[in-house]
C-alpha cells in the first residue's frame, strides 16, 4: 500500500511540474498573441528569439528547395545563393503581420478577444528537451516551438507548413 502511495504521489510531482510549466509558458504566448494582435513591434520582440527562429525558417526553406522538383542547377544556385536569401527572407517574415495569420490559423481574430493563459496552457505540449509547442489541437502536431530563456518563454521554431508565412511575404 505504501509503495503505491509513493508512486501516485511521485506521479502527481511530475505532472504538476508539466502543469506549472505550461501555465509559465502560456502567459508568455499570450503577452505574444497580443503582440500580434495589436502589431506591437517591441512586445513582439520581447517573446520572440529571432536568431533560433531565423536559422530554423532558413534551414526549412533549404530543405524545401532540396525536396523540390526543381533540376539540378537551381538547385545547385539555391545552394549558393540560398543563405542570403533565406536570411532576408526570414528576417522579413518574422514580423507581427506574418504570424497573424499563424495565429488566425489557429482560430484568433482580431475582433475577439485573446483566450487567456489557462485556455492557451490546453494546447501547449512539454517537449522531451524542455521546450514547449503549441498544437491546434490537443492531440495535433506541433505548430509553434517555445524555448524558455532567462526571464521569458520565447517563441523560437516554427513547425508548421512553410505557405502559412508565404502568405503575408
Amino acid at each position: 500500500m505504501r509503495r503505491l502511495f509513493v508512486i501516485l504521489a511521485s506521479t502527481l510531482v511530475l505532472s504538476s511540474c508539466a502543469t506549472v510549466q505550461k501555465l509559465g509558458a502560456a502567459n508568455d504566448v499570450h503577452a505574444l498573441l497580443v503582440s500580434i494582435r495589436d502589431d506591437d513591434q517591441a512586445a513582439f520582440e520581447a517573446h520572440v528569439d529571432r536568431p533560433a527562429l531565423r536559422r530554423e525558417i532558413e534551414a526549412r526553406m533549404a530543405r524545401e528547395l532540396h525536396r523540390s522538383k526543381a533540376d539540378d542547377r537551381l538547385k545547385l544556385l539555391g545552394a549558393l545563393l540560398g543563405p542570403a536569401v533565406a536570411q532576408v527572407a526570414g528576417d522579413a517574415l518574422i514580423q507581427p503581420a506574418t504570424f497573424r495569420l499563424v495565429a488566425e490559423s489557429y482560430g484568433y481574430r482580431p475582433s475577439q478577444p485573446i483566450p487567456g493563459p489557462l485556455a492557451i496552457a490546453t494546447l501547449l505540449r512539454p517537449m522531451d528537451d524542455g521546450r514547449v509547442c503549441a498544437t491546434k489541437k490537443k492531440d495535433g502536431p506541433c505548430l509553434l516551438v517555445f524555448t524558455k530563456e532567462a526571464d521569458a518563454w520565447r517563441l523560437s521554431g516554427f513547425e508548421g507548413d512553410l505557405s502559412m508565412l508565404k502568405k503575408a511575404f
